[in-house]
């Protein structure tokens, strides 16, 4: 008798996280070689696992006929959180380097019937929408998997228009001395998460939050912890960011 639908997808994701070999040269590579076994059973999985991004996604305030750019956006799942907003939208740019993933999101784009969105294989780092800005920008799980995270956050702030808004929701862990206002997590959660963790090139990281408040005006944040599949007394620690850039900024960075 067949396994299950959720128990064989489920199994197929298990098999990739904890046994397949990711090879490639190149991070584009090492994403494909990773996601291209369980794409179809990626959004399934993670919905147990990736906690907050709908709650930071209905938070955040899309002007009419403005322009969203999510970066690292995967199968392109965050746009079933705010369904109702894609219509009067003018553009969607669905940013991903993992060509397996995104042939998820196209075929999402077309059973849904959204024009706007535009999955799109580029680099997060580079990327700039072809209207040159963006009001909205976001980030859900993709930052930890983007080795140079600080170029993407620069690259958020560089396209997006004054006043535009950035959401992210992700792993992370504290700094051993966190400024005020952030949480301190213990060693062991330090340690313990960034070894997990990177062993499938997600990197958490203690400096993207006072990173953020760098260069944005604070809006929200949330510092906690979620449940993990298959481990009921085990909890990862995420936060929700919502940030804007100031109305004064240049339109683009040094």
């Amino acid at each position: 008798m067949p396994l299950p639908q959720s128990i064989s997808s489920n199994a197929r994701v298990l098999w990739h996280l904890a046994l397949n070999r990711v090879t490639g040269n190149t991070h584009e590579e090492r994403l494909s070689s990773f996601y291209k076994g369980q794409a179809g059973d990626y959004d399934s999985f993670r919905k147990k696992l990736l906690h907050g991004r709908q709650e930071m996604l209905e938070t955040i305030v899309f002007p009419n006929d403005g322009i969203w750019v999510d970066l690292g956006a995967g199968t392109g799942s965050n746009a079933e959180y705010v369904a109702e907003t894609i219509p009067r939208l003018k553009k969607v740019y669905q940013v991903d380097l993992c060509e397996p993933l995104l042939d998820v999101a196209r075929e999402r784009v077309t059973e849904r019937n959204w024009p706007q969105i535009i999955p799109t294989h580029a680099d997060a780092t580079k990327f700039t929408p072809e209207e040159g800005y963006a009001d909205v920008v976001t980030f859900s799980y993709s930052l930890t998997m983007i080795p140079d995270w600080f170029a993407a956050i620069d690259n958020a702030y560089r396209i997006l228009k004054p006043g535009g808004v950035i959401g992210i929701v992700d792993f992370f862990v504290s700094r051993k001395y966190p400024a005020e206002g952030f949480i301190k997590h213990p060693w062991s959660t330090r340690n313990f998460w960034t070894v997990w963790f990177s062993s499938d090139n997600v990197f958490l990281n203690g400096d993207h939050l006072p990173y953020l408040h760098k260069y944005f005006e604070p809006l929200r944040l949330e510092q906690r912890r979620g449940k993990v599949p298959f481990l009921p007394l085990v909890r990862a620690p995420h936060y929700i960011f919502l940030g804007k850039k100031s109305e004064k900024a240049e339109v683009t960075t040094s």
